[in-house]
Formats: C-alpha cells, structure tokens, sequence
C-alpha cells in the first residue's frame, strides 16, 4: 500500500466540501473554531473506545479496531477542514512538523 499523504486528504477534504456546498458551513477562517470544536467532539469518540475496552483490546480485536480507525478517520477528517479554513499547506505544515520535531529531539 502506498504512503496516504497530507495533500491527498486535503485534495478528497475539498470534494467533500464542494459537494455539501450549500448543506455544511463553508470553509472560512471564521469556520475554523468549529471545525476544532466538531474535531474534538470526534477525539472524545476515539478516547471512549479505548476508555469502554482499553487500548490492548481495541486495537486488536476486529471489530473495536474497524471503529477506532473509523472514529480517527472522522478526527483526521476535521483536521484537514481546519487546514482549509486556515488556508495552511502541507508544505507549511511539514517544516513547522519538522522544526518542532527537532525542537524536541534537543529538549531533554
């Protein structure tokens, strides 16, 4: 399988949001608190998986790790939606991973 990188979830998030134009809030920086806030409501899906069958379990029984990467997708999903409101690459997006990344490689 190949790599599934930021630009094609952003590419795919766009569609999506092309085709509920009219039905879902529009793509604006102003759109963006929500996003964050329908992204975390998602992250607490992902959290009461692994808080109702703990972490061995839900990752490794079939069904409980089908919605676990359901539930992540549903988070990623929001994610890229944030990056649209924001207008934020994934090149933007890389050097600041990278850089904060070597920040941390330094910190202890």
């Amino acid at each position: 399988m190949s790599d599934f990188g930021i630009n094609e979830m952003l590419e795919m998030q766009r569609v999506l949001q092309e085709k509920y134009k009219g039905k879902w809030e529009p793509i604006s920086p102003e759109a963006g608190r929500n996003k964050m806030l329908w992204m975390i409501g998602e992250i607490g899906e992902v959290i009461d998986i692994i808080k109702k069958n703990g972490g061995t379990k839900a990752s490794t029984d079939v069904e409980l790790r089908k919605d676990l990467v359901e539930e992540l997708s549903d988070v990623l999903m929001y994610f890229n939606d944030v990056l649209l409101c924001y207008g934020i690459t994934a090149d933007e997006l890389k050097e600041s991973y990278t850089n904060k990344f070597e920040k941390n490689m330094k910190r202890w």
